[in-house]
């Protein structure tokens, strides 16, 4: 799966999920198996991320400059 998603559902998480925006999945190979996603959300006091279902969001293949603009925001 792609390293960045589409936010495409954010029912009962509003303030931590926006409707299509962009967001970075981070490695977590556990949280697959679960259908879940581990997402850096608006919720910036987490640097290791959230789990959150999968069907919240797609994947999104963007060009490589806007990949490192998001990569280095991330820190």
């Amino acid at each position: 799966m792609s390293e960045f998603l589409i936010c495409i559902d954010n029912k009962s998480t509003p303030a931590s999920l926006i409707v299509g925006k962009v967001y970075r999945r981070l490695p977590d190979p556990e949280a697959g198996s679960r259908h879940m996603l581990r997402i850096v959300d608006e919720d910036l006091s987490e640097p290791d991320g959230y789990l959150y279902p999968a069907s919240r969001f797609v994947p999104v293949e963007l060009p490589e400059k806007a990949k490192r603009v998001l990569t280095a925001m991330a820190g």
